[in-house]
């Protein structure tokens, strides 16, 4: 049995333009231990699928308009708010993407760090403040005693974003949510960061769930990754198996796109045309505007991810039927 198995998420934002379908229709496992990438451009709903699984959506404007999200047998979508803050920050701990605006700037990090240890595993002042210190040694931060004393306006972005993920790992929880977890910190810390993510899964058999737009770090920290594009996942497979042989015209496109791809002193490649607008009537395929390959029938056929090789499914028709 997986410890999280997400079926046929849509979360629709409610808006005076229309319904934008941030996420529509989505499904994935994922088991204990394992770490899922998930990428895309921005916009893609990488972030509105998960924040979709905590309760983290404002409502009004959004809603979650169908779908399932069952982790340790239970789903998490038809929690009540109680139940629901007993799963945040214990089992299912998440690092935001923004650490300027993420730590509460009237509280001190010791407070904010030491709060939900004795919130969550009932430790009492003394217990608490030491495992957060030990958090803040392993994410890299030595002077921890002068951190509990600071606020979050006395540190740099990089820092602050340390003290996140020393926060969200210091719980130990079965699924780490990592929304760009390393996007604030210069490319030696990132890979540090990242070791120690993997230390502590292969520890406590934690499983992650890595939002990016970095392909690098996927390649380097993922067993699995899902495409996503316009609210929908585009096409899923095994790290491996996507890099050596990616099916669906947007992952090459995306592929295509990286620095090191193009020939020295060429031109960058870059995807033509933009993004769809999610309010608006999108095709069946909703990369067909921007698809080399697309033909009438991508606009009116509807997309549905299949399986074109083991443990690799994509959503594209043509390659579906034609191996593209």
């Amino acid at each position: 049995m997986p410890l999280l198995e997400v079926a046929n998420l849509s979360t629709h934002f409610h808006t005076r333009r229309g319904v934008v379908r941030a996420v529509d229709g989505i499904g994935y496992t994922l088991g204990e231990g394992e770490t899922l990438g998930i990428v895309g451009e921005s916009g893609s709903g990488k972030s509105v699928s998960v924040y979709s699984l905590l309760g983290l959506i404002q409502c009004p404007p959004g809603r979650i308009a169908s779908g399932s999200a069952v982790f340790q047998g239970r789903d998490l979508l038809e929690m009540g708010e109680k139940d629901k803050r007993r799963v945040r920050g214990k089992a299912i701990s998440i690092i935001f993407q923004d650490p300027m605006t993420a730590l509460n700037p009237y509280m001190k990090i010791g407070r904010q760090l030491v709060e939900p240890l004795r919130l969550h595993l009932d430790l009492d002042r003394r217990a608490a403040r030491r495992r957060a210190l030990e958090s803040l040694a392993s994410v890299g931060i030595q002077d921890g005693e002068r951190c509990m004393e600071a606020y979050p306006h006395q540190f740099s972005g990089g820092m602050r974003q340390r003290v996140m993920i020393a926060m969200a790992l210091s719980t130990r929880p079965a699924l780490l949510i990592a929304d760009e977890p390393t996007t604030a910190l210069d490319v030696t810390v990132q890979a540090q960061i990242l070791e120690l993510i993997k230390a502590l899964q292969q520890e406590i058999g934690m499983a992650m769930l890595l939002i990016t737009h970095d392909l690098g770090v996927i390649a380097n920290t993922c067993e699995r990754v899902a495409v996503m594009y316009a609210g929908r996942i585009m096409e899923s497979a095994a790290v491996s198996s996507l890099f050596h042989e990616p099916r669906h015209p947007y992952t090459r496109a995306l592929m295509a796109s990286l620095p090191a791809a193009q020939p020295k002193g060429s031109a960058l490649y870059t995807i033509p045309g933009m993004p769809p607008d999610l309010a608006g009537d999108l095709p069946a395929c909703p990369f067909a505007p921007r698809c080399e390959f697309a033909v009438e029938r991508c606009r009116t056929e509807p997309m549905t991810l299949k399986p074109v090789a083991p443990n690799h499914e994509t959503a594209c028709l043509r390659v579906q039927e034609e191996g593209l």
